[in-house]
């Protein structure tokens, strides 16, 4: 009885064998240096503030004079501070320099490097995030660490936001190939501590607003602005 089954099984469990070729990994990093100062007040939300402080110096309650008087004394000395307050507008803002962490002070910008990237068609050089194929690393954010790493030397003032990647792409194939296609997952970094990485192995990079990003990776552009911060 027991070879009678086991005979019927072994047929289902042959059909069910097959071989498929390891999908393909690559881990790709969003380095990013945080807005410096804080950005300027909407036009709307300045006009709301405007009229709440009118408002409440309309209702405000009224204090006698002699009140009044004794506050103003409190305080008063001889010393005097001088505060100006610095520009927002930076010589890279004026000249454009896109090699600069120093401008767009109030944003987040991003580094894009040009050169050969996993997934470029012919091999050609093209505008890409710091990226590695995954290895066999201890996690898929080591690494994110490691692409980092080879970009800029040494991951001293960079810092890696939790150990989940923040998003994901199916990328498919250029040539049309099942095999070629990967999946691109997405870890965010931080600049910390510098205004000036010496950035390698490339051939080019750019620090660029999440605008100047999208314009970079068109076909990209529509889930690169729901996954990046403004």
């Amino acid at each position: 009885m027991r070879r009678s089954i086991s005979s019927a099984v072994r047929p289902l469990i042959t059909a069910r064998r097959f071989c498929t070729k390891p999908e393909k990994i690559v881990a790709t990093v969003l380095f990013e240096r945080l807005p410096v100062v804080v950005p300027k007040i909407d036009p709307v939300v300045y006009a709301f503030q405007e009229f709440s402080f009118r408002w409440r110096q309309q209702y405000r309650r009224k204090y006698p004079d002699e009140f009044l008087d004794k506050s103003d004394d409190r305080g008063k000395g001889d010393y005097q501070i001088d505060y100006e307050p610095a520009q927002r507008i930076t010589e890279g803002d004026e000249s454009n320099n896109k090699k600069s962490l120093l401008r767009e002070l109030d944003r987040r910008l991003y580094l894009l490097l040009y050169g050969n990237a996993f997934g470029s068609p012919n091999k050609e050089p093209v505008w890409h995030f710091p990226e590695k194929i995954y290895e066999g690393e201890e996690t898929l954010r080591k690494c994110a660490e490691s692409a980092l790493q080879s970009v800029l030397g040494d991951l001293s003032h960079t810092y890696f936001v939790g150990n989940a990647p923040t998003g994901h792409m199916v990328m498919p194939s250029i040539d049309k190939a099942p095999d070629n296609s990967y999946k691109q997952f997405f870890f965010k970094s931080q600049v910390i501590g510098t205004r000036k990485f010496k950035i390698g192995k490339c051939d080019d990079y750019v620090w660029v607003t999440k605008d100047e990003l999208l314009e970079y990776f068109p076909e990209q552009a529509e889930y690169l602005n729901k996954m990046i911060l403004s």
